[in-house]
């Protein structure tokens, strides 16, 4: 489903649900501007951004869950494409960021487990973890949230991690992407590529 992937052997990817900040933390990233909306589901195919005297890239791949007007099945399709992306090419990502809403999040998954689902968030999460790929959770739009440490506590939680969240710097990191207050992410990211002794990428974050 996903094609023309650009031939790079190092790659940072951003996963979460629709609507939550991915395209705005690429943009925050590259400088590039790219295509958000406020309508979920606007990104159905992964977006790339790389340096072509680099051997690197940045993709942003398409959101999952619900997205008003797109067919449960689509749904479905763009996830298992997502899910499949990440198998095949996790020998090239150095490091996963899975993008949460802050404001949002906590309550998704509850509502999700309540139904005894598992909620997307969780599953992508533990799924990273699986194949074994350095993963930071981006806790985005910090800005609308009242608690900051309650919510990052509770997320923590949800995610398998033992409060408090200040112990997962590594991992958990609140970020407010619209205002480009970013910093907690780029550290988390220029920690696990130095820890993979890449440093030479870390002039991209």
């Amino acid at each position: 489903m996903f094609e023309d992937r650009p031939d790079r052997s190092d790659e940072v990817v951003l996963v979460g649900r629709s609507n939550v900040g991915k395209s705005t933390l690429m943009r925050e990233f590259t400088g590039h501007d790219v295509e958000t909306g406020r309508r979920p589901g606007v990104t159905q195919q992964p977006t790339h951004y790389d340096w072509a005297s680099v051997d690197f890239m940045i993709t942003d791949l398409p959101g999952f869950g619900f997205m008003a007007g797109v067919e449960a099945d689509r749904r479905e399709a763009i996830k298992t494409a997502v899910i499949r992306y990440l198998e095949t090419n996790a020998e090239a990502i150095r490091v996963a960021v899975l993008v949460l809403d802050g404001n949002s999040a906590v309550e998704i998954i509850d509502r999700h487990t309540d139904r005894g689902e598992l909620p997307h968030d969780v599953e992508l999460f533990q799924f990273l973890r699986e194949l074994g790929l350095p993963t930071v959770v981006a806790v985005n739009k910090m800005d609308k949230v009242d608690d900051k440490d309650e919510t990052l506590n509770a997320v923590c939680d949800r995610l398998g991690l033992y409060p408090p969240w200040q112990q997962w710097q590594d991992t958990i990191a609140p970020v407010t992407a619209k205002r480009g207050s970013v910093g907690p992410l780029t550290d988390a990211i220029r920690g696990h590529l130095r820890e993979q002794q890449r440093d030479e990428l870390l002039q991209f974050f």
